[in-house]
């Protein structure tokens, strides 16, 4: 990491820090941006393509970055002008984590299912509108299937995602997916009216399984977990080959169930 005292100099340095309220807001606002734009890119990017990005001044993307530096929560990376999560955000992580009962119970049971079927296992939640994996264990077959955690994914390519907008409204629906979530990454495009089914359907089997939806190769088998009775706080699910036999799906989808029952409130 760059020392900060280096930052010195940067476009915005002495700038006035008694700002207005209004202005204070617009700041914070700019800061949750970059936040979620560098979560969703997972990788360092340059201060400058950031603030284009972002539709932000240059010399105000400057000066937050600089301030986050200095907090901790940002850190250079590179070539001194490229920018990532510092420690101190992971600090907090793991810090939530410790607080939050159900993601521990919920990493735990991920790891012993994982080792238990061979098969990777994820920890899934709703945040920001995306199917978000929050904790991931891989399998034990010689290739490994694509999963890592905070990797977020639009609602429709998952069967986690079917599960956790059971019980939602069909105007809810509409309003947390857009026309380019319903498009696949092979370039099919799903219809809304089927994806809304698909919800429906699973909120009455307490399951779902889809094949081929976000690679030709694998298969979700996803189970829901709940916070309250008919409230979906997250799911447990399971990426197997998309050409596991039928009896063994049977058999993982009926493991996934008891252990996402045995996270669930009752």
């Amino acid at each position: 990491m760059q020392d900060s005292e280096t930052l010195t100099g940067w476009p915005g340095e002495g700038a006035d820090e008694e700002r207005p309220a209004g202005s204070r807001e617009k700041g914070l606002n700019r800061v949750l941006n970059m936040l979620e734009f560098l979560h969703a890119n997972q990788r360092a990017i340059g201060i400058g393509e950031l603030a284009k990005r972002l539709n932000a001044p240059r010399s105000t993307t400057y000066t937050l970055v600089r301030e986050l530096v200095e907090a901790g929560l940002l850190e250079m990376a590179g070539d001194g002008n490229r920018v990532y999560f510092g420690k101190k955000l992971y600090l907090y992580g793991m810090a939530y984590m410790r607080g939050n009962d159900l993601l521990r119970r919920g990493r735990q049971e991920v790891d012993a299912l994982s080792r238990e079927t061979g098969e990777t296992s994820e920890l899934c939640m709703l945040q920001s509108g995306r199917y978000t994996i929050i904790h991931s264990s891989p399998g034990t077959r010689p290739f490994r299937i694509s999963s890592a955690t905070g990797l977020q994914i639009p609602l429709p390519w998952t069967a986690s995602g079917r599960l956790l907008l059971a019980g939602l409204d069909r105007g809810r629906i509409e309003a947390m997916v857009s026309e380019d979530d319903l498009v696949l990454p092979d370039g099919r495009k799903l219809l809304l009216d089927d994806f809304i089914d698909d919800i429906a359907r699973a909120r009455v089997t307490g399951y779902c399984v889809t094949s081929g939806l976000v690679d030709a190769y694998t298969k979700c088998l996803a189970a829901p977990v709940f916070s309250a009775p008919g409230t979906v706080e997250a799911t447990m699910c399971l990426v197997v080959p998309i050409d596991t036999s039928g009896e063994r799906t049977d058999e993982l989808v009926a493991v996934l169930r008891e252990r996402a029952a045995r996270l669930s409130i009752s």
